[in-house]
């Protein structure tokens, strides 16, 4: 099944600017911490004798009678990392039981639209898709032949079947070679369900702590059928509930545990939010059941106010 093109170029008048200073390699949109003689006036220093006199402010000298030099900021373009879950849970639910998207096909539409907006800035973009490890791992770059390779990418993740129960979520491994790969300050872009296992939640943690050491920019979008997922919205019948990853079975009536399984819940999505804002690290709530159009509009909008 294709990118739908049409819904992806509807975010395409949209200006994405990374929120910390970022470092790069071509003249783009967001801020540098270098300084050149750029378009965006910084300040003005002496003026130093024997050097060009290209960049005086005669208007200043005409005022002041004294020289000064003006000194801009540089713009530079962004290198985003964008990564992908593609575990066994991240195919719920089943192709054939949803309208619009499954979890897997909502992060991959999501993924292309960063792609088409970063393209039309001359950013930077690389590719990381996971499961229990890394299956792929482009480095960011900025040319159409990259872009278009890493479309594809998406596109064929999208068309595979979903993999057999038993292929867990390992965030962690994927997070930690990043922030070994990435050496430049970057802004990563986390599509997942978060659903490593419990046991490993500290694990998870360390490994956002990780790429925050290093100065990236991060954004978790925490792709989630809310309505399933969290609140256990299904009808008052007996079900045998199958762990997608780990293939383990439980039979429940959805009454009898709802309550305490949606607290259960809440209280792990209010201990990745704390992590979350302790890291500085943007965290969104990703339900396929809203679509990925007007979720990124809204997210980028109101991101786009900070600047």
């Amino acid at each position: 099944m294709p990118i739908e093109q049409k819904q992806i170029q509807a975010l395409s008048a949209l200006e994405f600017k990374a929120r910390q200073v970022v470092e790069g390699f071509l003249a783009g949109l967001h801020k540098s911490p270098f300084h050149g003689f750029s378009v965006e006036f910084a300040e003005h220093r002496a003026y130093n004798s024997g050097e060009s006199t290209r960049h005086i402010d005669w208007k200043l000298y005409a005022r002041t009678d004294k020289l000064f030099v003006k000194r801009y900021e540089e713009e530079t373009n962004l290198r985003c990392e964008l990564v992908v879950d593609a575990s066994s849970s991240m195919y719920y639910p089943d192709k054939a039981e949803v309208k619009e998207f499954n979890k897997v096909e909502f992060a991959v539409h999501a993924a292309a639209a960063f792609i088409h907006l970063l393209r039309k800035q001359r950013d930077a973009v690389g590719l990381t898709v996971f499961s229990d490890q890394v299956q792929v791992a482009e480095r960011p770059r900025s040319n159409a032949v990259h872009l278009r390779h890493l479309m594809n990418r998406l596109e064929a993740l999208m068309a595979a079947e979903a993999p057999a129960r038993g292929q867990r979520s390992n965030v962690v491994e994927a997070l930690h070679d990043i922030a070994q790969r990435a050496h430049r300050r970057s802004l990563v872009v986390v599509l997942s369900d978060m659903l490593d296992s419990e046991d490993r939640e500290n694990e998870v943690f360390d490994a956002l702590q990780h790429l925050r050491f290093n100065k990236h920019d991060i954004i978790l979008f925490h792709v989630v059928d809310r309505r399933h997922e969290l609140e256990l919205d299904l009808k008052d019948r007996p079900y045998t509930f199958v762990d997608m990853e780990t293939g383990e079975q439980v039979k429940a009536h959805p009454a009898e545990v709802r309550e305490a399984y949606k607290t259960a819940m809440a209280e792990r999505w209010h201990r990745l939010k704390l992590k979350c804002g302790q890291y500085r690290i943007d965290l969104v709530e990703a339900d396929v059941e809203a679509g990925f159009e007007p979720l990124l509009l809204e997210f980028l909008t109101r991101r786009a106010r900070l600047y």
